[in-house]
């Protein structure tokens, strides 16, 4: 291991031990709030901690094992100590790996909820149908998860699709997983409205933002310019009697939200807020990272929407993620959820790139 590597991760453990006595005093164990700010701060460095004094621990074995090598004559000993030294290298070098990454900084939006928003782009109706497509695709994945599904807007098409949708995703780590999805989706079918079966191309957009709560983003009320009317277009027919749809505007910014698929004014409004909030916040962290690494030429995981980074080819059953030069013959297994390779793919992509600019 590096020495500045080494470094880093002594100063860490001597953090975590310092965090420790500091919550054993009355001065924190009996303040609340501060002994939570302790303990999430012990709790974000605890694995890393248990991995490297886990590293010296088996770097200790092996310094006896390379001793008895240098001192020991019997035939015996020295061949268990040979296969302790091959066993604690090949330890050692995978928990180095694993301590590489535990080193990069987390995102701070990892464990949020997320709000995923698809639209359809060019091809017409066809995009609209394969924004329906998407949906229940994000939505059979995330019930393999375990995860909950709410939508919170939708535009829906006189063919079954969406001109625009918006959806919740609520469990555990859910951003984590869900991030890299955002940026153009193409899709090339025979669309159903084809008489003449030849293949179309079309396009369809999608956002992931991380779901903001009411701490992470300020939001004054005289920000806010909050229209009601009457809910129109299909699904409206139960609803557009009173004046229930909610448009937000927020004035500082100008980003404009409306919501009109529930009957009640107040769960519209609730709903709208949410976007609002997590386009907010998607929005400043979107200036930070600017701001950090203005000349960042890889687009994984930016969410940038002029970017083009899968495209799905039906009449081969092929998927193709552009960003990690992946191409899978099981787009029908794909489309059902199963979507977990693909994803796995990008964030160790991701996670390389991080290693690459952090130098370990």
């Amino acid at each position: 291991m590096e020495q500045v590597m080494r470094e880093k991760l002594l100063a860490v453990g001597e953090e975590h031990d310092r965090l420790t006595r500091e919550m054993c005093t009355p001065e924190v164990a009996l303040d609340p709030q501060t002994y939570r700010q302790y303990a999430k701060a012990q709790a974000e460095i605890a694995e890393l901690v248990v991995c490297f004094r886990r590293y010296e621990n088996e770097e200790v074995r092996l310094h006896e094992a390379e001793q008895i090598l240098r001192e020991e004559t019997d035939a015996e000993l020295r061949q268990v100590a040979e296969e302790d030294k091959a066993l604690l290298k090949n330890t050692l070098a995978e928990l180095e790996a694993s301590l590489k990454m535990l080193v990069l900084p987390k995102d701070p939006n990892d464990e949020k909820n997320t709000i995923v928003e698809i639209r359809a782009g060019t091809g017409g109706e066809e995009a609209g149908l394969f924004v329906a497509d998407l949906f229940r695709m994000y939505s059979y994945y995330a019930e393999n998860k375990g995860w909950r599904t709410e939508v919170l807007s939708s535009n829906p098409t006189e063919l079954g699709g969406f001109k625009e949708i918006i959806f919740k995703v609520t469990g555990d780590n859910v951003y984590s997983q869900l991030k890299f999805e955002g940026g153009v989706h193409r899709v090339q079918r025979v669309p159903a409205t084809e008489a003449q079966g030849r293949i179309h191309t079309s396009a369809v957009t999608v956002a992931v933002l991380p779901e903001a709560e009411e701490v992470d983003v300020g939001i004054g009320a005289d920000d806010l310019q909050i229209d009601v009317y009457r809910s129109s277009g299909p699904g409206g027919q139960s609803v557009n009697t009173t004046d229930s749809a909610v448009r937000i505007t927020h004035k500082p910014t100008g980003l404009v939200v409306t919501c009109q698929d529930e009957k009640s004014q107040h769960k519209n409004k609730a709903k709208a807020m949410a976007i609002l909030r997590a386009r907010l916040l998607a929005r400043r962290t979107a200036e930070k990272a600017s701001l950090r690494s203005a000349d960042r030429r890889s687009q994984v995981g930016s969410g940038d929407r002029s970017e083009r980074i899968r495209t799905y080819n039906f009449p081969q059953n092929r998927l193709t993620d552009h960003r990690a030069n992946l191409t899978l013959y099981k787009l029908d297994a794909f489309m059902q959820g199963e979507i977990d390779k693909v994803i796995d793919a990008l964030i160790a992509a991701d996670r390389a790139e991080r290693m690459a600019e952090a130098g370990v």
